[in-house]
């Protein structure tokens, strides 16, 4: 089934009808000073920008992928609707790549999948409209160190199966990231320090993917 969503950035402020969910990142002292400091960058150009929440932040991707011209643009806590309200600090980097990871904390705050990928599908639309190829990441199953994980897992398929689908039809890489650090839907133990944040095995799992994708876009 076909499920297309045309969301330019002209649209992204009326999105969705207001909600508690669509204030989150406005109350977060973390998403107000770490966009505050990507403002303040010196940084103007990048070959690549990594867009996610506390995931995406844990990882030094200059020394984990051996590229100098990498801004990571994740910020702890953050949704989807937080990413599609400063991605003028994505674009304006005029990256050829944008490697994205979200939606794990839209579940958590109890967010419909339907809702997340409408957001995830606005945050895709503008990065193409401002000529960044986004390549899509699957978002991250939990581990049971983490709380509610049998009812969150199924949620987090659900949204990857949108996601993958999505990617699909409009020509867009997507990466399933779960095939090596998830089992059973599951993600391991050996690859979580908390169940939900990754150890350097699991940087070290996921920077593996990405090579080919760099290669083959000459980065």
């Amino acid at each position: 089934m076909k499920r297309i969503f045309f969301l330019s950035a002209v649209c992204i402020g009326t999105l969705l009808s207001q909600t508690p969910y669509d204030s989150l990142y406005l109350k977060s002292t973390v998403y107000k000073n770490q966009t505050e400091m990507f403002a303040m960058s010196k940084m103007k150009k990048a070959d690549i920008v990594f867009l996610g929440n506390s995931i995406t932040a844990g990882g030094n991707w200059n020394d984990l992928l051996g590229r100098e011209r990498i801004a990571n643009r994740g910020i702890g806590g953050d949704n989807t609707l937080g990413m599609l309200h400063r991605l003028q600090y994505v674009y304006g980097l005029h990256p050829k790549l944008c490697f994205i990871m979200t939606g794990i904390n839209d579940l958590y705050a109890d967010a419909p999948v339907e809702l997340i990928f409408k957001n995830y599908c606005a945050v895709i639309d503008t990065l193409r409209l401002h000529k960044v190829i986004p390549v899509i990441q699957s978002t991250l199953h939990v581990n049971p160190k983490w709380k509610r994980t049998e009812e969150k897992n199924p949620l987090v398929k659900q949204l990857n199966d949108l996601l993958k689908e999505y990617a699909q039809e409009h020509s867009i890489t997507f990466i399933d990231v779960n095939a090596v650090l998830s089992s059973n839907g599951v993600l391991r133990d050996e690859f979580t320090t908390d169940g939900v944040h990754l150890t350097a095995a699991g940087y070290d799992a996921w920077r593996e993917l990405l090579f080919p994708i760099l290669k083959k876009h000459g980065l």
